[in-house]
This record gives structure tokens, C-alpha cells and sequence, in this order.
């Protein structure tokens, strides 16, 4: 039997109204809201964006913003939260039960295309980087952390089979991390050194060539 206490709960549960689903509109109007300041905070940073120049990038009044975010940091958490999702997939899919070959040279791919294909989720990510992370150092250090942590045992098991040459995963992870997003980060600089002529959609393929045979030399062993 129930005492008083529980059955005031019990009431008090049943009383609170549940989240309604969003409709349709409401996941589009964020959408473009998300897609408008990812704009903005990559080229503004965070302390230089404003409500108001998202809310322009939009296409809608403030208010109409402010329905949807109340807070300029809401929006910009929930776009490095969903874009440390993406970002770190290809990291993810490095799986211990395939070949290292086959595997790091598909993950040094997937870092490259998500450079060409996300660069102003890179460039926005290394801002908050410069800043000291104030704003998402909690996930670098609870899941991102934990990722890295399990992909670091699966590059050392690899290493205790004797499949790549015994080195330190974590700085051969970070490594991969610096050569790929530099093609993000820093791309009006290598379009600017390689020129009209190679500084095309083809720097990323010839990238892609490059650092797999120096990540493969680097880190396979070598037959005589």
C-alpha cells in the first residue's frame, strides 16, 4: 500500500505535461536557424557572432529566432555537439578486427573528404580549440576522450601482433587529425602556394596519395 508521500508524487508525475514531439516546420525553421549560424560563429567566432547576424543569415526576425533558441550559446552547443558526431565517425568505424592496412588508410580518406566536405564545421572547431574549449571541454573529456582511449587499445593490439610498428597511438592519431583538417583549416593557404594549377579540387586526392604513403612507410613495418 501506498503511503501519503507517494501517492502525492504519483499525482504531482501525472499532473506534469510531457515534451511535445516537433512538427515538421519546427525541425525545418532549426534547421536553417543551425545552417545560418554555422555561418556566422565560422567566420565570426563565437564571441563576435551575434543574435541578430544569425538571425539575418536566416531570414527571419529575431523573435522568430529567439522562439526556436532563447540563447545564442544554445545554438552554438547544439551545433559542436552534432557536428563532434560527425566528426568523429570515420574514428569510430576503425574497427580492431580488420586489416590496419585497409583500415588507417580509409581513415586518413574519410578525414581528408570530411576536410573538403565540412569546412567551416573544421575551421569552427579549431576556434573553439584556440579559445581553450570553454564551452565543450566537458566532451572532450568525457566521450571524446573515451573514443580516442578504445582506438588507442586497437592501434596496440595491432602493434603487440606485430601488424604496425610499435609507436605512440595517441600521437598517431593526433597526427592524422593535423595532416587531414590542415586542408580545412588552413585552405586559402594551400590553394595559394600550390597555384591555379594544382590548387584545384584535385589538392585533396593528391593530399590523400601523399599522406597514405606516409602514415603507410611511417607506420608498417618494412620487409627487407
Amino acid at each position: 500500500m501506498l503511503d501519503s508521500g507517494d501517492g502525492k508524487g504519483a499525482a504531482k508525475a501525472a499532473r506534469t505535461p510531457r515534451p511535445r514531439a516537433q512538427t515538421r516546420i519546427q525541425r525545418e525553421k532549426q534547421d536553417v536557424i543551425l545552417e545560418a549560424a554555422l555561418d556566422v560563429f565560422s567566420r565570426e567566432g563565437f564571441r563576435g557572432a551575434t543574435i541578430d547576424q544569425i538571425a539575418e543569415a536566416a531570414g527571419m526576425s529575431k523573435p522568430n529566432l529567439l522562439y526556436y533558441f532563447p540563447r545564442k550559446e544554445e545554438i552554438y552547443k547544439r551545433l559542436m555537439t552534432s557536428m563532434l558526431d560527425v566528426w568523429l565517425t570515420p574514428l569510430r568505424e576503425l574497427d580492431s578486427v580488420g586489416d590496419p592496412v585497409p583500415e588507417i588508410r580509409s581513415y586518413i580518406r574519410r578525414k581528408l573528404e570530411m576536410s573538403r566536405d565540412f569546412p567551416r564545421q573544421s575551421r569552427l572547431f579549431a576556434n573553439e580549440m584556440l579559445q581553450g574549449a570553454p564551452r565543450i571541454l566537458d566532451v572532450l573529456e568525457g566521450d571524446l576522450k573515451q573514443l580516442v582511449d578504445e582506438k588507442a587499445r586497437v592501434l596496440e593490439g595491432w602493434m603487440q601482433a606485430g601488424k604496425i610498428v610499435r609507436t605512440d597511438p595517441y600521437h598517431l592519431i593526433f597526427a592524422i587529425w593535423a595532416t587531414t583538417q590542415h586542408y580545412a583549416d588552413f585552405d586559402v593557404q594551400v590553394r595559394a602556394v600550390l597555384g591555379k594549377d594544382r590548387g584545384g579540387e584535385g589538392r585533396f586526392e593528391d593530399a590523400a596519395r601523399f599522406l597514405e604513403n606516409l602514415f603507410m612507410r611511417g607506420v608498417f613495418p618494412h620487409k627487407d
